[in-house]
């Protein structure tokens, strides 16, 4: 079973940037549609975006569109979440997944191979 790990989150005053990382070891990601998603305190999880396997389409969530942008690595390996403008209300726990069905999609059934989660607090 692949094993994805997350990395990157911390602490950011609004308006702030962080690049989220999602990596696997001696396994490539380039192969897969890989989702992200992020679970709020309270709060059900919820998709943020995914990155298409052979060409790199990318979707986003409305909730955050215009404002993160997902890019593979060189390394083929990773796969990179980049948040802009942040605000208090993306603060959560963010998960990156493997697509079980080939497709992005903003459902977290359609994923596997879950990460352990990074958490990114957004507060001044």
């Amino acid at each position: 079973q692949v094993q994805l790990v997350e990395s990157g989150g911390g602490l950011v005053q609004p308006g702030g940037s962080l690049r989220l990382s999602c990596a696997a070891s001696g396994f490539r990601l380039d192969y897969y549609v890989i989702g992200w998603f992020r679970r709020a305190p309270g709060k059900e999880r919820e998709g943020v975006g995914c990155i298409g396997s052979s060409n790199g389409v990318t979707t986003y969530a409305d909730s955050v569109k215009g404002r993160v942008t997902i890019s593979r690595g060189n390394a083929k390996n990773t796969v990179y979440l980049q948040m802009n403008s942040l605000k208090p209300e993306d603060t959560a726990v963010y998960y990156c997944a493997i697509s079980r069905t080939g497709y992005c999609s903003d459902s977290e059934w359609a994923y596997n191979s879950w990460g352990q989660g990074t958490q990114v607090t957004v507060s001044s």
